[in-house]
């Protein structure tokens, strides 16, 4: 796929069904957050998508669900 940005690439997806898949730096930004922190909703079971080379991304929708979910298990727990 020859668009770069994250728009571009969610405007080739759209009329497939689908949606782009997120960097790291780009959830990270969605979310606000450092990359400390994505590394330990990993290690907590946060979603990930392997790509080659040792890569990872992120299904938006999928992890939005998974960060509900632990919400809801760290206050179940305190």
């Amino acid at each position: 796929m020859a668009t770069k940005t994250l728009t571009e690439r969610a405007t080739v997806l759209a009329p497939l069904g689908l949606e782009p898949l997120l960097t790291q730096a780009q959830l990270e930004a969605f979310y606000g957050v450092s990359d400390w922190t994505v590394n330990q909703w990993v290690l907590r079971g946060c979603p990930v998508e392997k790509t080659p080379f040792r890569g990872r991304r992120f299904d938006l929708a999928r992890v939005k669900e998974w960060v509900i979910e632990d919400a809801e298990r760290t206050a179940a727990t305190a």
